[in-house]
């Protein structure tokens, strides 16, 4: 059972029992093989939960528009159901944003936060415009243009395999819950709460990232209490693919203490 209003979210748990728990929450359009490529050390420290947003990969998709609240209220009913208490997390864009929505709404339940890629806010014109057109006419019709801004134009020509991998997650994205979470985007500033959270906060940022440009990260930083920022170079918006040992190595070396303190 989950709480009256919120999706009841497709998961992946790995790692031992017994291990400090780390949220990882998938950017706009991916699922949580999004995070394939850091799982495998993660899970070797924490009790690792992957999931799906609403409306996107093995999750339900509710008609829209959805707005933060729903996102952030669908993963405390998933660690509700899974008994967790307490939790780090760690989001990329959209992820990063329901991130500091938890961090801020539920501070006492989240240990350490790794905010990438993201902002307290982005341009709600563009996202609603953007809603629409998926709505109309597929994912297909922007994965183009969002393929483009995920990665710098050197990794594109170089990887055409990671590409391809990368644009069959955004096209097989359904149409309303890609729509849907544009809405939720669209309608969250989150600016406010970013002085109400608590938890050790780390920030990583692609040097190119258009979508979420460093200083967006910078802003978080500055508005978070003892927040620290990491740039990566050269990455765009799936800094996390671009450089996956630098973002790995990274989120460790933040999260470690909490390992340290549970083991």
């Amino acid at each position: 059972m989950t709480a009256a209003g919120t999706v009841a979210l497709h998961h992946r748990i790995e790692g031992p029992e017994n291990a400090p728990v780390l949220v990882l929450s998938n950017s706009l359009g991916t699922t949580l093989e999004m995070w394939r490529h850091q799982a495998p050390a993660l899970r070797e420290r924490f009790r690792l939960v992957r999931y799906d947003h609403r409306g996107h990969g093995g999750s339900r998709v509710p008609p829209g528009l959805y707005a933060m609240d729903d996102l952030g209220r669908d993963v405390l009913a998933l660690l509700d159901g899974l008994e967790v208490k307490r939790f780090s997390f760690c989001g990329l864009s959209i992820g990063g944003m329901v991130g500091m929505w938890l961090a801020s709404q539920a501070p006492e339940r989240v240990e350490r936060l790794v905010l990438c890629c993201t902002a307290a806010s982005f341009d709600p014109d563009a996202c609603s415009s953007r809603a629409r057109t998926v709505r109309e006419h597929g994912v297909a019709e922007v994965a183009d243009a969002v393929l483009e801004r995920w990665f710098t134009p050197d990794f594109r020509q170089g990887h055409a395999s990671v590409l391809e991998w990368a644009g069959r997650m955004l096209r097989e994205t359904p149409p309303e819950g890609y729509a849907g979470c544009c809405e939720a985007i669209a309608g969250a500033d989150l600016g406010e709460r970013l002085g109400d959270i608590r938890a050790p906060t780390l920030i990583i940022a692609g040097a190119e990232d258009p979508a979420a440009p460093p200083e967006r990260s910078e802003s978080i930083r500055d508005s978070v209490p003892d927040a620290r920022l990491e740039i990566l170079s050269p990455a765009a918006h799936l800094a996390k693919v671009e450089r996956p040992e630098a973002m790995t190595g990274t989120v460790l070396e933040h999260l470690q203490a909490v390992a340290r303190e549970e083991t």
